[in-house]
């Protein structure tokens, strides 16, 4: 015979250091599963702060104030007759540790510090916590006067331990722990734990949704029980994404998923199982890419725009592939919006009339809604071409955005009368019959003074209609041209945000159409049938004469490759060589490839200093260029690579058997 086993998991839109708020939604998530007749919660990792308070763990003021709201968690009734699983950070014998709080009727239970830290791409916990290194041991925590008040407990269990009732055996993992080759889960089930559970801190990835479900999964295929996962969702102040997603596996098999992609502040997956016997199995879907990126980053957008107090967004729209991306992220947060609305969604709805500043407002529409919170503008000069004025017209009706044609020639012409006023000269483009520094002297002062009139018109605008508030100014700048430096610094790729940061051009031509089909968007065909141009030098008797591929030196095919090796596989000019003679074999002799990847890195080291300064970007995939927070490399570099350039030089001079002989070598040399 089974048994009846009634728990909850959940995920939840928290803020980091919003305690207010955080305790609101942990309190209504447990009032969800009681009324659900669960017995058992579980929260994400670090919810009662949330998790990306980052350098905050170090202050004092941050554990004390996750302690007042667990003592309002242990003294609220809603929290009673159920064990009630948190998170939060805790110091015990003067080391920080991430940690799970369990309780149940004003009792705490346990505390179990985080075992196995995660400490790769946009992870840091090292910098902040310290890992539990004894398994299976226990020592004796001195809780806080203010939780001995409550529990009248001076001493609770602190350690790696499981929770044993009448009824069933209860062990826990925090979020990585699932994904390292010695998961605990591992030894407690062959120990008789039955219901293991993970409190999770999960950021969106770009084809990562499966990778979880997989482990859930398998967790239980090998010796059985039940597997709980919560996960964070929402956009918590940073450039990531979580994207909930909470889920309940049986015996190998997913028996109940929340959504992964919602404007809920609070998302159920499932709450009452059988245990040993099998319910209906809830058969998961993994959407393609052009879905998850339609839905990520607009939910990103959507927190970032409520929580900012601004009123809206404004972008610089050319009518190219990048800015078309960010509009249709745009336009998609508005579908999510208007169709959260259309589901019952008070807080959404509460949300956009507090944007909008008009109480009785009910959005019906997705167009109409971005007429309310979009602004586009065209920034034209002399160089620009009549196509792309009409395909960002085009799409900006299509997409109902408030859109402003201006004329930056004015500008232009300003700065370099300042310029001509005091050096006097005026400098020419190259096909003028000017130097090359002259040409793109005048290509960066156009792009620059493009940054300018956005900020500009994004505090101003609003207040020229009458309205209140001010708007966040969007990039548009894709991960190529940021890994190639491809873009003026501090122009109009300088933003407030960048939904599509860390996508390549390849990836976002994807997207935009899945979004021609799906949103009906056709102005989106001929943004992709347009070569991509910066627009920045005179035309040729009407016509656009720079392209942006001829001047990168490569393909934006070519450069994702380049860069998915660069930044993922990690190779170094000459292990890029290696590994491109082989998959280039059919298009390109060995001296072709040299040579592409010595023009690569000498574009990449030069412009290296502009990452420093690039928009916080959506984190989409570990292809993300973000200086400051994912790739850590230096921005000074020795642009003429010798060393490295003298051994792809003298290896591409061999036969190809020896060429490929030398490579294998050096990758087995290498590890």
């Amino acid at each position: 015979m089974g048994r009846k086993v009634t728990v909850a998991t959940c995920s939840l839109n928290q803020w980091a250091l919003d305690f207010d708020g955080n305790v609101l939604r942990i309190l209504k998530s447990i009032e969800i599963a009681k009324a659900s007749g669960a017995k058992y919660r579980l929260g994400p990792e670090l919810e009662i702060c949330g998790y990306g308070c980052a350098d905050h763990f170090y202050e004092s003021d941050t554990l004390l104030h996750c302690f007042q709201v667990l003592k309002q968690l242990l003294e609220s009734p809603v929290t009673q007759d159920i064990i009630c699983d948190v998170g939060m950070p805790v110091m015990h014998h003067n080391v920080r540790y991430n940690c799970r709080v369990l309780f149940l009727n004003k009792k705490i239970l346990l505390i179990r510090p985080k075992m196995l830290l995660a400490n790769h791409g946009n992870n840091r916990e090292f910098r902040w916590f310290s890992a539990w290194s004894q398994p299976r041991h226990i020592e004796e925590y001195f809780l806080p006067r203010m939780i001995q008040d409550v529990t009248g407990q001076v001493t609770v269990p602190f350690g790696d331990a499981v929770l044993s009732t009448k009824d069933t055996c209860i062990g826990s993992e925090i979020c990585a722990e699932l994904w390292n080759a010695r998961s605990p889960h591992v030894d407690m089930g062959l120990d008789g734990v039955e219901i293991f559970t993970n409190s999770s801190a999960s950021y969106h990835e770009l084809r990562k949704a499966d990778q979880r479900v997989n482990l859930v999964k398998s967790a239980t295929t090998k010796s059985g029980g039940i597997y709980l996962f919560a996960n964070q969702k929402g956009c918590d102040g940073d450039r990531l994404y979580y994207d909930g997603c909470s889920m309940i596996a049986i015996n190998g098999d997913i028996v109940a998923q929340g959504k992964q992609f919602s404007l809920d502040d609070v998302v159920r997956s499932s709450f009452v199982i059988v245990y040993g016997l099998l319910c209906a199995v809830i058969a998961c879907l993994y959407l393609l890419f052009h879905f998850f990126f339609s839905l990520g980053p607009a939910c990103w957008l959507w927190d970032y725009l409520r929580r900012s107090g601004q009123a809206g967004f404004l972008l610089p729209l050319s009518g190219g592939v990048d800015s078309s991306s960010s509009a249709c992220i745009v336009y998609s947060m508005c579908v999510q919006v208007c169709q959260a609305v259309r589901d019952g969604n008070a807080q959404v709805l509460e949300d956009v009339q507090r944007l909008v500043c008009d109480a009785s407002y009910r959005p019906e529409e997705p167009r109409e809604m971005c007429g309310r919170l979009f602004t586009t503008c065209y920034m034209a000069s002399e160089n620009s071409s009549e196509d792309t004025r009409n395909r960002a017209k085009e799409l900006a009706a299509q997409i109902g955005s408030n859109h402003l044609n201006i004329n930056i020639d004015m500008a232009v012409k300003g700065m370099l009368g300042i310029f001509s006023m005091v050096m006097g000269k005026w400098p020419k483009f190259r096909v003028n019959g000017g130097s090359s520094r002259e040409n793109l002297a005048l290509q960066n002062v156009q792009a620059r003074v493009r940054m300018i009139l956005a900020y500009l018109f994004a505090q101003l605008c609003l207040w020229a209609q009458g309205k209140p508030g001010g708007l966040l100014v969007l990039g548009s700048a894709n991960v190529d041209e940021s890994l190639t430096g491809y873009f003026t610094k501090y122009d109009c790729s300088s933003a407030d945000i960048n939904p599509i940061g860390g996508v390549s051009k390849m990836d976002l031509k994807r997207f935009l159409q899945y979004c021609a089909e799906h949103f009906r968007l056709t102005a989106l065909k001929s943004v992709l049938a347009a070569p991509p141009t910066a627009e920045l030098e005179p035309l040729t008797e009407g016509q656009v004469s720079q392209t942006d591929e001829a001047d990168m030196g490569m393909t934006y095919s070519e450069l994702s490759v380049i860069g998915r090796l660069r930044k993922i596989s990690k190779c170094g000019a000459y292990s890029m060589f290696c590994k491109l003679i082989h998959s280039w074999r059919e298009t390109c002799s060995p001296s072709q490839v040299a040579a592409k990847v010595k023009h690569f890195f000498k574009m990449y080291s030069v412009n290296r200093h502009k990452m420093t300064t690039v928009t916080p970007s959506y984190h989409a995939e570990s292809y993300g260029p973000d200086d400051n927070r994912f790739d850590l490399r230096p921005f000074l570099y020795n642009t003429r690579w010798s060393w490295q350039f003298r051994s792809i030089i003298s290896n591409s001079k061999l036969s190809a058997p020896k060429q490929i002989a030398t490579c294998i070598m050096s990758s087995v040399m290498l590890g």
